[in-house]
């Protein structure tokens, strides 16, 4: 059996050649070869993955970056996590950059958790592990049940800013959103600049409110005090009165007791748009994790050219610029939006010339190092916040 002097092998998992670009940086910084290996569609978009090599009693690293087709990128690593496993690898480990449907980490109405769900899935096809970066939300780990590292791309940005933003000191790092406070907030302090939150929403759309899930409700109609309601279909008219009345209390003839007035439940409004802090001739830089639709920057981008701002930066992780992005990004007030190579997206790029990329794999490289050495992995969150 030719098993490498490493004791590891690296997979990539995708069938699209610009989305093995991030797995050759990293095999090349690690002095690895890349697994031998055959992802493919069928005709009928069945997914199916040949194994050309031994990977018995191995520790296998598998990388996926998720590009815009997602479901095929998920199904892809799926099938070949199971591939490995049914050949008897030792452990395998995914190295998911971008971590899809984490924005799907919460109940919705009457929908589902859909990231819950897809770390059943892969624990079930055979993963042992993962590396990811800046999950949407950090509690998604408590989904998995293996160990999950979850890396920061802080540094490298931060990096950017120093060195490639004229008069950095100038700035002020925005959150555009109260949400987004504390990633700002630990940007900022660690690049010793001011703080500016953008406030203020639009009003939820009508399919926000279709099954009335709202607390307060957004429509409160009420004459008077009713007692205790019950459903209609469970009693009749004059039942369900009666079961109302013996729940009123009682007054002596001549008492001018009377019930409470009507109590009105007011729907949440969100205030018209304000940016806290003060943005006038500095140069805005606004941070988050994902930058996908890209009508909330934009529209952030306009406020703050309103309030004085000279240059607006858009820094992200994840760079899934979906849709129209690239073209909404290039006519609107954004000077630049800088992007790290955890999604593939050379396309946006040739649209779009505001976009830059900073290269990740440096740090990916290192997880896989560390991991399979049993090294620590303190190291890679040396001067990184807990609010980041």
């Amino acid at each position: 059996m030719n098993v490498p002097k490493s004791g590891y092998r690296v997979f990539s998992a995708n069938s699209s050649a610009a989305c093995t670009e991030l797995a050759k940086k990293i095999t090349e910084r690690l002095g690895v070869e890349l697994g031998k290996s055959v992802v493919f569609q069928e005709s009928n978009r069945e997914t199916r993955v040949d194994v050309k090599e031994s990977v018995r009693g191995q520790t296998i690293f598998i990388i996926q970056t998720i590009p815009r087709d997602v479901n095929t990128a998920i199904m892809e690593l799926l099938v070949m996590a199971y591939a490995l496993k049914t050949s008897c690898a030792k452990n395998i480990i995914g190295v998911i950059p971008y971590f899809p449907y984490s924005k799907q980490c919460k109940m919705r109405k009457r929908g589902s958790i859909v990231c819950k769900l897809l770390a059943s899935m892969l624990a079930k096809a055979g993963l042992t592990h993962i590396i990811t970066m800046d999950l949407h939300q950090k509690e998604i780990q408590g989904f998995f049940s293996f160990p999950v590292d979850n890396l920061r791309a802080s540094p490298f940005l931060i990096q950017y800013i120093q060195e490639e933003i004229p008069d950095y000191r100038n700035a002020i790092i925005v959150a555009k959103s109260p949400a987004a406070a504390k990633r700002a907030q630990s940007y900022a302090e660690r690049l010793r600049l001011g703080l500016a939150v953008i406030h203020g929403e639009a009003q939820c759309s009508e399919s926000d409110m279709a099954d009335g899930r709202h607390s307060p409700p957004c429509v409160r109609n009420t004459t008077g005090h009713t007692g205790l309601e019950l459903p209609s279909d469970s009693l009749t008219h004059q039942s369900r009165e009666s079961a109302v009345s013996a729940q009123r209390p009682t007054f002596p003839p001549g008492s001018t007791a009377a019930f409470p007035a009507a109590i009105v439940m007011m729907a949440k409004e969100k205030p018209p748009i304000t940016v806290v802090g003060d943005v006038g001739g500095r140069i805005a830089i606004i941070v988050d994790d994902i930058i996908d639709d890209v009508g909330d920057f934009v529209a952030a981008a306009e406020i703050l050219k309103e309030r004085g701002a000279y240059k607006i930066y858009i820094m992200a992780t994840h760079g899934l610029l979906s849709a129209d992005a690239p073209r909404l990004i290039e006519e609107s007030a954004i000077d630049e939006v800088v992007v790290t190579n955890t999604v593939p997206h050379e396309v946006q790029k040739l649209q779009c010339p505001k976009i830059k990329t900073v290269d990740v794999s440096m740090i990916l490289a290192e997880a896989i190092r560390r991991i399979h050495n049993g090294e620590s992995m303190a190291y890679l969150f040396r001067n990184i916040t807990v609010d980041d």
